[in-house]
């Protein structure tokens, strides 16, 4: 198999409400897909149907030997527990049998000092607390690494610095990275594949393909405008 993911007419029904119908796609291995789409159509509800977490139609493949890292939107945990990231991050190791020198070497990927681990999880800045997860993520050396919406409560200058470190992931262990971003100039810069839901249907495709202005009327329901600018 020489895609890292192969998707074909998946669906996903909760409750009554078909959220997803019809999704098929195949993601080579090593590239980065950006998940585009406006709320509510389905851009969780994809990831979680990808790492086994909700039932679905249709086929999920992925490549043997496939290890997910998985980084939600949101964690359901209470950020002023008295925990710290130290603490936060060795429940992981536990689990994963990681040892204290992989610690350290997911850390350094996200580029979080290790005097940060100290700090209670609660009086991290946003930028921290992501990079944490991420982090976390890394715990178990995956293969593959889904974010949903990484930078979302983030300041512009973290989520430029959290779009390299990802950027950095992908090109430095030739990771797969899927990742739902609302910023189109992130997709475009960073994404090798782009899928669009929208409540008519999905497309997919390379950014300049995809990232059209009739695309994105289709996706979203109104005009989008969206310029790239190229620097030499």
């Amino acid at each position: 198999m020489t895609n890292a993911l192969e998707v074909q007419d998946l669906g996903v029904r909760l409750g009554a409400m078909d959220i997803i119908r019809g999704v098929t796609f195949d993601l080579p291995r090593a590239s980065c897909l950006a998940v585009i789409g406006p709320n509510g159509a389905g851009k969780t509800v994809l990831l979680r149907a990808l790492i086994g977490a909700l039932p679905h139609t249709g086929k999920i493949t992925w490549a043997a030997n496939t290890v997910l890292g998985y980084v939600p939107q949101r964690l359901d945990i209470e950020r002023d527990l008295p925990l710290n990231g130290r603490d936060f991050l060795r429940a992981k190791a536990a689990l994963t049998g990681s040892s204290g020198a992989m610690q350290v070497e997911a850390l350094r990927s996200v580029g979080l000092a290790e005097e940060t681990l100290s700090m209670p999880i609660g009086n991290m800045s946003g930028g921290q607390f992501q990079r944490l997860l991420i982090a976390f993520a890394l715990l178990g050396r995956p293969n593959v690494l889904l974010l949903d919406e990484p930078a979302a409560g983030i300041d512009a200058p973290g989520q430029a610095q959290l779009n390299e470190v990802l950027y950095g992931l992908q090109a430095g262990r030739a990771m797969t990275v899927l990742l739902v971003s609302h910023d189109l100039s992130v997709v475009y810069r960073y994404a090798d594949h782009v899928l669009c839901l929208g409540r008519h249907g999905a497309c997919f495709g390379p950014p300049r393909s995809a990232l059209t202005p009739e695309t994105l009327y289709e996706v979203y329901g109104q005009p989008l405008g969206f310029h790239v600018h190229d620097h030499t």
